[in-house]
């Protein structure tokens, strides 16, 4: 089965962090924007393999995101 995730990448500090939308306990840190992607997806994939071991349910991928403008 393939799904696909959303990825988020906040500007930090000490450069970005990245998190999924759907499975927001995937999340990892990196000094540069590249670094923080590659993380990501390991870290993504080291947490798919730990849910299959606990035989818990894996977060379904596929979210909509919107920006919604707001005068502030």
């Amino acid at each position: 089965m393939f799904s696909t995730y959303t990825a988020k990448y906040t500007k930090i500090k000490l450069g970005y962090m990245g998190q999924l939308v759907e499975w927001p306990e995937v999340v990892t840190e990196g000094k540069t924007l590249e670094e923080c992607r590659v993380m990501l997806q390991d870290a993504l994939h080291e947490m798919i393999l730990a849910y299959r071991q606990q035989k818990k349910e894996i977060p379904q991928g596929g979210a909509l995101l919107e920006q919604i403008p707001a005068r502030i």
